[in-house]
């Protein structure tokens, strides 16, 4: 059987979940052969909207906001290669409902509201360590003392 060809491996890669366009040239570049056209390969895969950084950072954001406030959605989008404006986009649709988020969070991890100050300080640097906002983690630090 012969080797797939770079828009075989491409489109192999894109159907089984998005990508960006800086993640599927990196996982295409080490199978480029001379003959091959990377930049032209990705921009007919873009221009035929089968590949958007629009759509990744949207169905990525959707996956992250289970676990981490906006920030930290944020940030792990730039790493994927996805420009800053698209990843403060997607993440600001996060930020809606980021103080229900942490709570789940919150609940998920800890389960009962913090005894000692020292406790406090340790929930509220887990939270930070998500991503979520300093308002948020208040939020959810402070109801949960009041329940």
């Amino acid at each position: 059987m012969p080797e797939p060809t770079l828009r075989e491996r491409a489109l192999r890669l894109l159907a089984r979940r998005e990508h960006s366009r800086a993640e599927l040239a990196r996982k295409l570049h080490p199978h480029v052969v001379p003959e091959d056209d990377l930049d032209a390969l990705l921009d007919d895969l873009a221009r035929r909207r089968l590949l958007s950084d629009e759509r990744y950072a949207e169905s990525r954001a959707h996956a992250l906001s289970r676990k981490f406030g906006a920030a930290r959605i944020a940030q792990q989008l730039r790493a994927k290669g996805v420009d800053k404006g698209i990843a403060e986009g997607a993440a600001a649709a996060a930020r809606a409902t980021e103080v229900e988020r942490a709570r789940a969070v919150w609940v998920r991890k800890f389960r009962n509201p913090a005894q000692t100050r020292e406790e406090r300080a340790k929930q509220m640097r887990f939270l930070q360590s998500r991503g979520f906002s300093f308002d948020a983690i208040r939020a959810v630090i402070r109801g949960a003392d009041e329940d």
